[in-house]
């Protein structure tokens, strides 16, 4: 099944989880403030794929993180949706960005 990581602070990652449930998406949310162990999860991720090179030099989190059940690793919910037909539903309005420079998570 495919995963989604993220936390409910995130403007991106609310919008990323209203579409796919509007959308009827079939999907486990990590929320990484859940618990340590959700945290830790994810850096493994994070820390050992290429995906999340440019967040990190960007100082962005690099979430909402989607991993497929093929291991295959996506930032682009967008993409993600439209690549199955899906439409994007939902634009948080007024959502402030959570990275340091001030765009994206």
């Amino acid at each position: 099944m495919l995963k989604v990581y993220g936390t409910k602070t995130c403007p991106d990652c609310r919008e990323c989880k209203i579409n796919f449930d509007r959308n009827g998406v079939a999907y486990e949310y990590v929320d990484l403030n859940a618990s340590l162990a959700n945290l830790k999860e994810f850096l493994r991720l994070r820390d050992r794929l290429p995906v999340f090179d440019g967040c990190k030099e960007g100082g962005s989190i690099g979430i909402p993180a989607l991993l497929s059940e093929d291991g295959s690793v996506t930032l682009d919910w967008e993409g993600f949706l439209t690549a199955q037909g899906l439409p994007v539903v939902y634009r948080e309005q007024g959502a402030q960005a959570c990275s340091i420079d001030g765009t994206g998570c």
